[in-house]
């Protein structure tokens, strides 16, 4: 194992178990289709989820949380309202938050709450590789719903360009993961294809990036830590699988059961 490996894996799995004795509140504006994935994974992980969306509630939550998760995937101008004030919410209590811009590019809607939002301040911001280009004004790019048309590799000038103006971290997800604050970048190469055949994991991953930023003193370690856990999990559970339907249950069981020592022997990083 070279020592940068070394260093990330231990790392990742130091964050873990902070995150675990910490218990973070995860405050989530998570899609409809999301929602249970999201709070299940949470709670298999070892946070705490927290589904809450009434624009009268939100920026209270906000303040009692340790971390904000906002998810576009199923917009009304009600949820658009109560993102707005959460999003202002976490960034003047100093929270961290993560913004999922789900299918962004695919409608002016869409469009326009990211640019609404971007403002306020996202701690992190987590997509697929179209989803990521979109965002940051790449020229071409022709989203396909909320599926990738691109590579991350080629999402990754627009990610780190992303990261440097918005001063966040961009983590960008497919076949291989970009995680990059502008200068520093890891790619990590763990999960499975199955991944793609169940419904809101990429979701799933955002509340627990989450979790991660809500004790982990630097954003960038925290996203890395965050996608190595869940990429790992993904993996171990595909080995025992027989389809989608049993994926999504062993997947659960992996995010509770694994460890430190899965994280240091299976975490793959690409150079």
């Amino acid at each position: 194992m070279s020592a940068g490996r070394a260093a990330i894996a231990d790392k990742s799995a130091q964050l873990l178990e902070t995150m675990r004795a910490a218990r973070p509140l995860v405050h989530n504006i998570a899609n409809y289709v999301s929602m249970d994935v999201a709070a299940n994974a949470l709670l298999a992980i070892g946070a705490s989820p927290a589904m809450v969306h009434a624009r009268e509630e939100v920026a209270e939550f906000v303040a009692i949380s340790g971390a904000l998760v906002v998810n576009i995937g199923t917009l009304s101008m009600p949820w658009v309202e109560a993102m707005m004030l959460a999003a202002d919410a976490a960034r003047r209590h100093g929270k961290p938050w993560v913004l999922d811009p789900v299918g962004a590019g695919a409608t002016q809607l869409r469009t326009e709450t990211v640019r609404a939002l971007l403002p306020h301040g996202p701690t992190i911001i987590r997509g697929n590789a179209s989803e990521i280009m979109t965002v940051a004004g790449g020229a071409g790019v022709a989203p396909k719903g909320v599926d990738s048309a691109n590579t991350t590799e080629e999402a990754l000038a627009f990610a780190s360009s992303l990261a440097k103006h918005q001063g966040c971290i961009v983590i960008a997800t497919g076949a291989i993961d970009i995680i990059t604050d502008g200068r520093r970048v890891t790619r990590l190469a763990n999960g499975s294809p199955i991944m793609a055949k169940v419904t809101a994991l990429g979701c799933a991953l955002s509340s627990v990036t989450g979790a991660f930023a809500a004790v982990g003193a630097d954003p960038f370690e925290a996203s890395v830590a965050a996608v190595a856990v869940f990429g790992i999990a993904g993996e171990i559970a595909a080995e025992r699988a027989k389809g989608p339907g049993s994926y999504r249950v062993a997947f659960l069981d992996e995010l509770e059961a694994i460890g430190g020592k899965d994280i240091m022997s299976r975490l793959k990083i690409v150079d």
